[in-house]
């Protein structure tokens, strides 16, 4: 039970406390008195009273910092999932509050740190297995060492290097230790050159450019924003059917430059739309590991624009393929 709950502050809790003992001894001096009683039978039953008193509503007090300390000892063994009552309005019930919070928060990162191991073990796992076979079959002379072997285990160990430099990259970001280069900028510039660089892995692709107002220019770490826009035209690029156009776009409002990639793939359903920024998380199966993608080219560019103070998000609205629209400062 903790009958002191409903009180705000741990100081009006003691008052309490102190008030109900001085009036147990009181009651019960006054009836052992009226009893007959010795004195001293009187004084040592009225003390054990008072210290009753006092244990009951101190328990209920007290509960929360045993169960913080019990949880403690569980986080520290790996078990988050422990939670302290927090039912008090005074400060050991806002710090039984935050307690939860932090337990929730930690037990979070603990899933993220085991997803980010297994995902990462997956997509190592994969081009080492297949370079592995490749190699194997040369030394035993099952295959020719021919020129597409060779192209095959390049592109194998592209990706490779691939996932190592995006997982440095997100590192750094998510560690606050990229600092931005603002300068001034053409957008139509940073988004043919991107555009070029994307299309390099693929050259089956109609790629158009729309920039509104043609001259428009706009402050930012040029560097990152192209990052972001090549991630999200490679993206576009590997779910779009062959031959199918990409639109990039660009146009400046008050207080935004909008820029967007549009393409004509299987899209991305409604309620998936928030998790593709998470790192590793695919869509479908036509956004699957076979397309070549790593799974974190979308996460990021969520940090790199929520540097800039920007958003990115999925047009939810687009009729048909998948839209991504990144909102700049301007």
């Amino acid at each position: 039970m903790r009958p002191l709950d409903p009180l705000s502050s741990i100081k009006i809790k003691l008052g309490v406390v102190i008030v109900a003992s001085v009036a147990v001894t009181a009651v019960g001096h006054t009836l052992g008195l009226r009893a007959g009683m010795p004195l001293v039978a009187v004084a040592l039953g009225s003390g054990a009273l008072s210290l009753l008193m006092v244990q009951f509503l101190a328990h209920g007090m007290t509960s929360p910092l045993r169960e913080m300390v019990a949880a403690a000892k569980n986080m520290a063994r790996g078990d988050y999932s422990s939670r302290v009552t927090a039912t008090s309005r005074d400060e050991v019930g806002e710090l039984a509050r935050a307690f939860n919070a932090m337990a929730s928060e930690l037990a979070q990162v603990d899933r993220m740190r085991r997803d980010l191991v297994a995902n990462v073990s997956h997509e190592l796992r994969t081009p080492i297995s297949a370079l592995q076979a490749m190699l194997e079959n040369l030394i035993d002379e099952v295959v020719e060492p021919d020129p597409e072997t060779f192209a095959t285990m390049l592109q194998q160990v592209q990706r490779l290097g691939r996932l190592v430099n995006q997982l440095l990259d997100l590192s750094r970001l998510e560690s606050g230790t990229v600092p931005l280069q603002y300068s001034t900028f053409s957008v139509r510039g940073l988004l043919e050159q991107a555009g070029r660089e994307a299309r390099m892995h693929s050259q089956d692709v109609q790629l158009k450019v729309e920039v509104t107002p043609d001259g428009m220019t706009a402050d930012a770490d040029p560097e990152r924003i192209h990052q972001v826009l090549y991630n999200l035209i490679e993206n576009a690029i590997r779910h779009s059917p062959a031959g199918a156009p990409i639109t990039v776009s660009a146009h400046r409002s008050d207080s935004n430059v909008t820029l967007t990639v549009a393409d004509e793939g299987p899209g991305i359903p409604e309620d998936e739309a928030s998790r593709v920024f998470e790192r590793f998380y695919r869509s479908d199966a036509a956004r699957s590991s076979t397309q070549g993608g790593t799974g974190l080219g979308l996460a990021i560019a969520r940090w790199i624009v929520e540097l800039h103070e920007g958003s990115i998000q999925v047009d939810t609205t687009a009729p048909h393929g998948c839209k991504m629209v990144v909102e700049l400062p301007a």
